[in-house]
């Protein structure tokens, strides 16, 4: 009996030393992911009135959990029995973020009539600000569907010849701590005015080192909130980019026919794709527009 208890201590021991073995090399792989994956995040996350910053953030992270929630036993299933499936799923999902950065690009030249109209109606009520909080909330938790497929993918790579009590808590640990790890930076990011103004109430002693810090930090977070916007665009179409040149092999072909560098292609091709998408999305739109009417 006794013999047989350290049996199982030992295979658990064993199975912990190799889960966090191929959790290292998962972890690295997913690593560019992840810092796309926290600027696009971020950038979803900014823009809400002081008050709602936390809240939002938490109704995106419980959409995020149940994202992944949703996702892994799937991606367990289609990769032990369907694994062709995976790239119709991460090309389709390519497709949507590339039509999500084209569309920041071009309604940072062409403003929607719509969003003008609100920039120059400051006093919203509160209805309508709920209204806008749920749609912003919505499209942040889609948005972190379709990176949490490509995490989550990618992640699976390194594991995919291991059986599945490898697999299962390798994905999943990854799966968690980018959650847990990308909001948490965002909840800093969002919060950097709030730490700053406390800061600078520390003491009633004027131009301290707390001072200094404080201002510097209220002074950052409009910057780095514009920042966002613009690094979050560029992270959609390189993630984009990535899902096609990875995936589909005349887009791989085409890189190497093509001498500039990967990480250009993958703009390149997410930005070209993207505005491609976007043009479809348009013209079905004015076509429909007077089948309603």
């Amino acid at each position: 009996m006794a013999s047989g208890f350290f049996v199982l201590l030992d295979d658990i021991a064993s199975l912990m030393d190799d889960v966090a073995t191929m959790g290292k090399i998962a972890g690295k792989k997913t690593a560019g992911i992840l810092g796309d994956d926290l600027a696009v995040n971020a950038e979803k996350a900014s823009g809400f009135m002081s008050s709602r910053e936390l809240p939002v953030l938490w109704s995106i992270t419980k959409g995020s959990l149940l994202n992944k929630l949703i996702i892994l036993p799937i991606a367990f299933l289609l990769s032990t029995f369907v694994p062709s499936v995976i790239t119709i799923i991460l090309t389709i999902g390519g497709l949507y973020l590339a039509y999500e950065g084209a569309e920041k690009v071009y309604e940072f030249f062409f403003p929607h009539s719509h969003e003008t109209k609100l920039q120059k109606n400051k006093a919203l009520s509160e209805e309508q600000l709920m209204a806008l909080e749920k749609e912003k909330v919505k499209s942040a938790i889609v948005t972190d569907f379709i990176l949490s497929v490509e995490i989550i993918i990618i992640a699976l790579g390194p594991v995919a010849e291991e059986p599945l009590k490898i697999q299962i808590p390798v994905v999943t640990l990854i799966a968690l701590l980018a959650t847990v790890g990308v909001y948490g930076v965002v909840a800093l990011i969002v919060r950097m005015d709030e730490f700053g103004t406390t800061l600078i109430n520390l003491n009633e002693e004027e131009n301290t080192i707390s001072d200094k810090i404080g201002i510097f930090l209220v002074r950052a977070l409009p910057k780095v909130i514009k920042s966002l916007s613009v690094i979050g665009t560029i992270a959609l179409m390189l993630v984009a980019g990535g899902i096609f040149v990875h995936n589909l092999p005349f887009m791989h072909h085409l890189e190497e026919s093509i001498h500039i560098p990967g990480i250009l292609f993958e703009f390149l091709a997410g930005l070209i794709i993207g505005a491609v998408v976007l043009l479809i999305v348009m013209l079905a739109k004015k076509l429909f527009k007077p089948a309603k009417k």
